[in-house]
């Protein structure tokens, strides 16, 4: 009796084990699923970011051949589950924005963090290949397009935990850095404006910039809910201050609508207060101040609210990738703008007005170094140009090139290799500093000067040509007591090319932001001159969205 009761307890216990086991194995796999979004199937190859799906069975193989660990291998299905396995850094058409953003982020971070894990010689040479190919043809079976993709994604999730401090980029936030469908701007803008945390930590209160843009964002959706603002009909002639006529009264209730307008004014009279509202106006697009109306500005104010909100909001998709602030020095450029911006840490050193490159010959975006000044360079003249400029050119002018002070030094694949010696009439002036990048762009002085009096400057081959090269160069080489403001300009008057190597190698970044708020808390807009904000409309909002058809 004692040993069949003795069975009994002994039974009993391992029963009671196996349950508490199975408990705790339970509680760990509810654990584990609560941190895997679940696959969001509302998302369709009809109403998809990317027009690119990877089959479910790529991500495991991914995870089991890289053997990567538990934690992060749930990280990339709850990723992958929340875009319904849609691709997030390819479509067919090549690279997305988001890729290209985050690729600089990466580039800036494995070059300034000594001990940043996300150093990859494999991923860094497919990237360099990719990032230069404007007409690339991806495939969604392509072996190597997967691998590339799902390798973004293991990059981008460890940035993500590595470099913000926990809290601050939630895990779902962060599986909507990079859209995912197509969305009504005024829901999106809606759930960015009154998402709440428990633990009130958001993404903005690590981004300075994104946060005054989504301080703005809220401002034009209520415009934007309320109709809008009122449409300005054909003015004639310019107004100015004095003037007369019916639209005035539009013009002032449209400046009112945006805050440019202090005080609300029925009246059709061009005053002081109208002028000094549209003179706020023009400087927040990007126009001289000179507080007359013309056709261009008119147009600018008839660009509706909707439209505006969807250009706040694909720019704080931008900003997502802007680094974290820089603790030296830091060079800016910002393509839509026309300017350069110097920055030390957090604070301004100065502006310098730019010229970038026209439609067909865009400036890219992109990360460098600023290593090297070259005074008084020699201009070698890219095949392109030789080909479609030079070429017809000597045809009708057989004294072209002693004209324009060139010569040819060789012959490469048919056509003549032709350089511009330094002197006046040089195409890249006096000096040019070079960041090493693989699309040959750099900084330089010009002789065309009269193009920096124009508020719209994208006039160049791609190259960034610079109001004020003097001011850079005493700026770059300041820490180098040899080269005092008297021995530059020496360097810049002669006729012989000089390299110099800078001490400091200053960073440099290329960005395209088209809605920004400005260091004097202003909400400033630009023309979207590569028409990158079109396309991205496109994939944000659908085809029925409103920036497509402001012609912006």
């Amino acid at each position: 009796m004692k040993r069949i009761s003795l069975c009994l307890i002994t039974l009993i216990f391992l029963i009671s084990c196996t349950n508490s086991q199975t408990d705790q194995e339970r509680t760990e796999t509810e654990k584990a699923k609560k941190n895997i979004s679940t696959r969001d199937e509302s998302i369709t190859r009809a109403n998809s970011y990317s027009d690119l799906f990877l089959d479910t069975s790529a991500v495991e193989k991914f995870i089991d051949e890289k053997k990567i660990p538990d934690s992060l291998a749930d990280r990339i299905r709850s990723f992958y589950n929340a875009r319904n396995f849609q691709f997030a850094w390819f479509s067919s058409d090549g690279l997305t924005e988001q890729a290209r953003g985050f690729w600089n982020l990466h580039d800036y971070v494995t070059t300034y963090d000594p001990d940043s894990s996300l150093k990859d010689k494999t991923l860094q040479k497919k990237m360099d290949g990719l990032i230069t190919e404007e007409n690339l043809s991806v495939n969604a079976s392509d072996k190597s397009y997967v691998n590339t993709e799902l390798t973004l994604t293991s990059h981008f999730i460890q940035y993500i935990l590595h470099n913000y401090e926990k809290g601050y980029v939630k895990r779902k936030e962060m599986e909507r850095f990079i859209p995912r469908k197509k969305e009504d701007p005024l829901q999106v803008a809606d759930s960015l404006i009154n998402k709440k945390h428990k633990d009130d930590k958001y993404f903005e209160d690590v981004n300075a910039s994104y946060k005054s843009l989504k301080e703005e964002l809220k401002h034009y959706y209520t415009i934007a809910k309320q109709g809008g603002w009122p449409q300005i009909g054909k003015i004639g002639k310019s107004l100015r201050k004095g003037a007369k006529s019916p639209e005035i009264i539009n013009i002032k209730k449209r400046l009112l609508a945006s805050g440019d307008m202090a005080v609300s004014d029925s009246t059709d009279l061009f005053n002081d207060t109208l002028e000094v509202a549209v003179k706020n106006f023009q400087v927040r697009h990007g126009y001289k101040p000179t507080g007359i109306v013309s056709d261009s500005l008119v147009k600018d104010m008839n660009v509706p609210a909707t439209a505006r909100l969807e250009q706040i909001l694909m720019n704080l998709e931008r900003m997502r990738w802007l680094q974290q602030e820089a603790k030296g020095n830091l060079i800016v450029v910002n393509i839509p703008e026309f300017m350069m911006h110097v920055y030390e840490g957090n604070k301004k050193a100065f502006d310098i007005a730019v010229v970038v490159g026209k439609e067909g010959h865009n400036t890219m975006m992109f990360n460098g170094d600023l290593n090297q000044v070259v005074f008084c360079p020699y201009w070698n003249v890219p095949p392109s140009i030789v080909k479609n400029e030079i070429l017809p050119a000597m045809q009708k002018n057989p004294g072209y090139l002693a004209k324009e002070n060139m010569e040819i030094t060789g012959n490469e694949g048919g056509l003549p290799s032709i350089r511009q010696k330094p002197g006046g009439k040089n195409a890249l002036g006096k000096v040019k500093f070079l960041f090493p990048n693989s699309f040959n762009i750099y900084f330089h002085d010009t002789p065309s000067k009269s193009l920096f009096d124009k508020d719209k400057r994208a006039y160049s081959h791609g190259c960034i040509r610079l109001q004020e090269p003097v001011k850079l160069a005493e700026y770059v080489l300041r820490n180098q007591p040899e080269w005092t403001p008297e021995k530059i300009a020496e360097a810049m008057s002669t006729d012989e090319q000089k390299f110099v190597k800078v001490k400091d190698p200053i960073p440099v970044v290329i960005t395209y932001y088209t809605a920004w708020v400005d260091d004097n808390g202003q909400m400033n807009f630009r023309d979207d001159i590569y028409g990158h904000d079109t396309r991205l409309a496109g994939k944000m909002f659908g085809a029925t969205n409103n920036f497509a058809s402001t012609g912006h």
